[in-house]
């Protein structure tokens, strides 16, 4: 993606990621949605009306293969994964986290596998990555409401970067949207995080609001800053969500 590589973000719909919406890719696309329907709620935001899951991945480029690393069992959640967002996170300063994995029956639909593969394939093409393994954090993120007055708001609330080396890169894809208002994307400096994206100091690039099924974007984590506003009910009648993958990519590091 040309935007990526120039200013350090791009958007991306259906039709780049190569998915026609129908026949199998509707089953699928389907599938995941089921699963954001149960999502659970945030362990460690209760009240934001956020609900969430996490998994981690490894790709071998010499391969091509992708594999899912096994989470780790508990007694409340019934298997987790350890989730970083960084060092720098007020709202959880160097503190570790666990979130609930994704379930074993969506880590084989075909069309995770193609976001997760389409997302390695543009780090491929950017960076020269094809002798070290990929890792990929993928999350699960609804935002719900359900009566006039409430709001779901994102983590952290304010425009950030994700954390990681010079070859981090985050990919978002919209699974749905229904009945909500707000939810808009900032994409802003470096300079920028910590701030909100209309504090006078903010020096933003890009707004924009995803709307339809596997509408996107990307950002090259360290040359801009992010953000995502909080979502509230839309105009009819009874609940409301917005639900997406989020999809962080990094070389892996070793730990010897």
């Amino acid at each position: 993606m040309d935007g990526l590589r120039e200013r350090g973000f791009a958007r991306y719909g259906a039709e780049q990621l190569g998915v026609t919406p129908a026949g199998s890719a509707a089953r699928d696309l389907a599938g995941i949605r089921e699963v954001f329907a149960e999502l659970p709620s945030d362990p460690y935001a209760p009240g934001t009306n956020r609900f969430r899951r996490y998994s981690h991945a490894v790709y071998l480029p010499w391969t091509g293969e992708l594999s899912w690393i096994p989470g780790t069992p508990d007694p409340v959640h019934g298997m987790v994964t350890d989730f970083s967002q960084g060092e720098d996170v007020a709202e959880h300063p160097r503190k570790r986290r666990v979130l609930p994995e994704i379930p074993e029956a969506l880590r084989g639909n075909a069309l995770l596998h193609r976001l997760l593969r389409w997302d390695i394939e543009q780090v491929l093409a950017l960076r020269n990555l094809g002798r070290r393994p990929l890792w990929a954090g993928v999350h699960l993120i609804k935002l719900g409401v359900d009566h006039p007055g409430q709001d779901a708001v994102s983590s952290p609330n304010c425009l950030h970067q994700d954390g990681g080396s010079s070859s981090t890169f985050t990919f978002a894809h919209l699974i749905s949207r229904t009945n909500v208002s707000g939810g808009q994307n900032v994409i802003a400096t470096p300079d920028s995080a910590g701030l909100q994206p209309d504090d006078p100091w903010a020096d933003l690039h890009a707004r924009f609001t995803l709307t339809d099924p596997l509408d996107g974007y990307a950002v090259h984590d360290h040359r801009v800053s992010h953000y995502v506003g909080p979502v509230r009910p839309g105009t009819a009648p009874g609940p409301g969500e917005r639900s997406i993958i989020i999809v962080g990519i990094a070389p892996y590091v070793p730990q010897l």
